[in-house]
């Protein structure tokens, strides 16, 4: 068969497909070149209705070149599409537009949203940056059918229309999304029912929310980086007493006024120290995640602890705590590890995360513990050093020794083999396996 005959083939081949599966392929691929099969027949006019994906993305066009002719191109050609689907149903639907005033979001972007509420939209994602306060659609705020959420970013939001509704919303990502004042867990939140999974990130003190609360959130990211004006904040709070999993980023502050999160079960604490806040207080936090039965703890985190313990935390006993991620680069931070250890009395694993800056008393760092895992080994003779004093004060509970290599580390299978040596002979009389392992 010669290749005119062959694509001829494949082109009918395709062509018979059902309409349904050709609008969950077109579905698949960028919105601009599924809309342009609509002039190729009615036929192809009638499976693009049928597309459920739909994303627009003028960031492409926010050159000096010709701007507002293109600008006009992107609303005209958003228009065209929404008009060719009529009122079919949406499963998903993306916005990424630069606004510049208000009266767009009135003439033109709030009418695509509106449109997308309108046909079911399950997900919706929209990236909005202008530099004007804007209001986004009431219809937005009470969507029946919306289960996934992600606004951002950069966009100052005006107040959110009361009676929020969203019972189907299980998942929320903001990104630099500055609410009025409380707007966000006093109007917006509790018409969230169903919210199981949240994600909040900001990288400006304006519009920061000081608070989450939320009866039904299980999974939770707070990422906040910015430090000039932490001084302000009145503190961080977190009620959310159902929450399982917990990702806090932040300076640390002078208080921590509420933390009810009794149902945690893993957290994350990236707590940086600013000499902002010469002496902040973590009591708040530290007792609010006591519960929790895995913890990490960055090495940033382990220095503003020890900062807290040395003026006066005492930390609270840690009756579920299993496994324990800890690192630091200074002595300071070290220091708090065998009160850590002291305090979780069914800590079993303890992950190291390297042991650059180790400087301590090992004999009094494992005495429950059953595994110990180091990350980032580099296999020098200094952290061979490091890990025999990290290891020398092991008991009969300790059952396996993991040792990771760095990435980039170059290893042979000598090097392999000399530290499975040492490690045998650092516990001897112990029974105990030493595993190495490492990265590619």
């Amino acid at each position: 068969m010669d290749a005119n005959k062959l694509d001829t083939f494949s082109k009918d081949a395709i062509s018979c497909l059902p309409q349904e599966v050709l609008g969950h392929i077109l579905s698949s691929v960028p919105t601009k070149l599924a809309a342009s099969t609509s002039v190729l027949s009615k036929k192809w006019r009638n499976v693009f209705a049928l597309v459920h994906n739909l994303e627009f993305d003028d960031s492409d066009l926010l050159q000096p070149e010709e701007w507002e002719v293109k600008r006009e191109m992107f609303k005209s050609f958003v228009d065209r599409t929404l008009a060719l689907q009529c009122a079919s149903p949406i499963k998903k639907f993306s916005l990424k537009h630069h606004i510049l005033e208000e009266s767009e979001m009135a003439s033109h972007v709030g009418g695509w949203i509106r449109n997308a509420v309108e046909r079911g939209v399950l997900e919706m994602s929209l990236i909005l940056k202008s530099n004007c306060q804007l209001s986004l659609p009431c219809a937005l705020f009470t969507s029946k059918t919306l289960v996934k959420l992600t606004l951002g970013s950069q966009l100052t939001l005006g107040d959110i229309p009361p009676g929020v509704s969203l019972p189907a919303l299980k998942t929320l990502f903001i990104d630099s999304v500055f609410f009025t004042f409380e707007d966000l867990c006093n109007v917006f939140l509790p018409g969230c029912p169903v919210l199981e999974e949240m994600s909040v990130h900001h990288e400006d003190y304006e519009g920061v929310p000081f608070c989450i609360s939320s009866q039904s959130i299980k999974k939770l990211s707070v990422h906040y980086n910015f430090e000039s004006e932490i001084e302000s904040m009145p503190g961080m709070s977190f009620e959310a007493p159902n929450l399982v999993s917990l990702d806090y980023s932040d300076y640390a502050l002078e208080e921590y006024p509420q933390v009810d999160l009794e149902s945690l079960v893993e957290a994350r604490l990236d707590i940086k120290y600013s000499k902002i806040i010469n002496r902040p207080d973590l009591t708040g936090l530290i007792d609010g995640i006591s519960n929790v039965e895995n913890l990490h703890l960055t090495p940033a985190s382990a220095d503003v602890i020890s900062r807290c313990v040395k003026h006066g935390l005492v930390l609270p006993v840690f009756k579920n705590l299993v496994s324990l991620s800890f690192g630091s680069g200074i002595k300071r931070g070290w220091k708090v590890l065998p009160y850590l250890i002291k305090r979780s009395p069914k800590l079993e694993t303890l992950i190291i995360q390297g042991l650059d800056g180790y400087v301590g008393d090992g004999t009094k760092h494992l005495l429950q513990v059953k595994v110990l895992h180091v990350l980032g080994y580099g296999g020098t003779a200094k952290d061979l050093e490091h890990l025999k004093s990290f290891l020398g004060g092991v008991t009969e509970c300790l059952e396996l020794v993991q040792v990771e290599f760095a990435e980039g580390v170059t290893v042979d299978d000598d090097t392999m083999l000399q530290t499975h040596r040492d490690l045998m002979t650092q516990l001897v009389g112990v029974n105990c396996k030493a595993q190495v392992t490492f990265f590619k």
